[in-house]
């Protein structure tokens, strides 16, 4: 039998990391394998935009030699994720008509008002590409559809969708970089829901909650409502912002700044109380946009699951209670539900993990044409 092997690939500002998984079956039951990773210093970047291409493609081919290395196979093609600022969304609602003289819904209809969406919205894609197409509720005669849509009767239906897209020239650079590294590029899906993915239970999902991923230069988000991402944002601040205001405050180089963040370097020059405050204000300011986000959304409720913490900046300082005093909203660091394994370290590694284990679902279209729904099917396998 052959083996079902895919390669994730998740491009930040600071790293790139590659990560290879394998799919292993028995009678009865899957479960995967890691078989490498590789991890590179990255350059070349700027809040997910590609200033330098070259560097991006050589930072790719040293996490790919890497990744080569320890899993003992090549690496030929793989599935992006798609981050930064350009990343953004829009949505839209669509109606039609049942076809069916009995009135019975098919998936012609289905189709057809997921097009009238997408028609409705067309004019926001100027520019851009669109990732994911999201179903977030479907209405027949005006009453929402709970479960199966097909096989039930009416006359007019309506649905709401959501539409993760990015930057095309932004897209195209990224996959031209990954390419020119001897990677085919797949296909593609936003960071945020990759992460989520690895990161948050079902049952985070279904009561609703919030994945921030705080990276260097950005913190991206994705709001879950009855097991449904409703929002994926990015907001141009992150970590290195903190960075920032403690070499301005100290009036010290960027260095020292990171080397005071992160406490390799103290002492009565860089009081401690001072500098929890240069860190604490920072991520106020960060949680007030997502706060702010957070009420501009028409939710169907609150967030009982609250806000779960992750990526490079997670650590920083008492942030669990900064994003619960300015969200109102319980708040926790994320976990890497995964056995242990030498080859991923921490949650910074969701991302590619996370895309890799899309990859072997074989149905790279879901999210982009029928929603998230199969996604869902085969994360479940592997979540608590």
């Amino acid at each position: 039998m052959a083996r079902r092997i895919t390669t994730g690939i998740d491009i930040g500002t600071y790293q790139v990391k590659v990560v290879v998984v394998e799919e292993l079956r028995d009678k009865r039951e899957r479960f995967l394998r890691i078989l490498g990773t590789g991890l590179a210093e990255s350059r070349g970047l700027r809040q997910g935009y590609i200033l330098n291409k070259d560097e991006v493609t050589e930072a790719v081919r040293e996490a790919k030699r890497q990744a080569e290395a320890t899993a003992r196979v090549p690496v030929r093609s793989g599935f992006l994720a798609v981050g930064g600022i350009s990343l953004d969304e829009t949505r839209a609602s669509g109606e039609t008509v049942i076809s069916r003289a009995d009135q019975v819904v098919t998936h012609l209809d289905i189709e057809k008002v997921a097009s009238a969406a997408r028609e409705a919205a067309t004019p926001n894609f100027l520019n851009r590409q669109v990732l994911h197409e999201i179903p977030l509720e479907y209405r027949l005669d005006g009453a929402p559809v709970l479960g199966h849509l097909e096989g039930m009767k009416g006359v007019r239906l309506e649905a709401d969708y959501l539409f993760v897209t990015t930057l095309s020239q932004h897209l195209a650079a990224l996959v031209e970089a990954v390419e020119e590294a001897e990677i085919e590029v797949i296909d593609q899906m936003a960071s945020p829901l990759a992460g989520a993915n690895v990161l948050l239970t079902k049952e985070q999902q279904r009561k609703g909650c919030l994945l921030a991923n705080i990276g260097a230069e950005t913190v991206s988000i994705v709001v879950y409502d009855e097991g449904v991402p409703v929002s994926v944002k990015v907001f141009p601040m992150g970590s290195a912002h903190i960075t920032d205001d403690i070499a301005l405050g100290f009036r010290i180089s960027l260095d020292e700044a990171e080397r005071v963040k992160v406490g390799r370097l103290t002492g009565a020059m860089y009081p401690r109380k001072k500098v929890d405050h240069y860190v604490a204000s920072r991520l106020s300011a960060m949680f007030a946009l997502i706060d702010k986000h957070l009420k501009s959304l028409n939710r169907r409720g609150p967030l009982p699951a609250g806000i779960i913490i992750s990526g490079g900046g997670a650590g920083q300082g008492s942030i669990t209670d900064i994003a619960r005093g300015t969200l109102k909203l319980p708040a926790r660091i994320a976990e890497f539900r995964l056995a242990p394994d030498p080859k991923i370290r921490d949650a910074t590694w969701a991302v590619a993990y996370g895309i890799a284990l899309w990859g072997l679902t074989g149905e790279t279209e879901a999210p982009r044409r029928r929603g998230l729904a199969a996604l869902s099917r085969f994360f479940g396998q592997f979540l608590p």
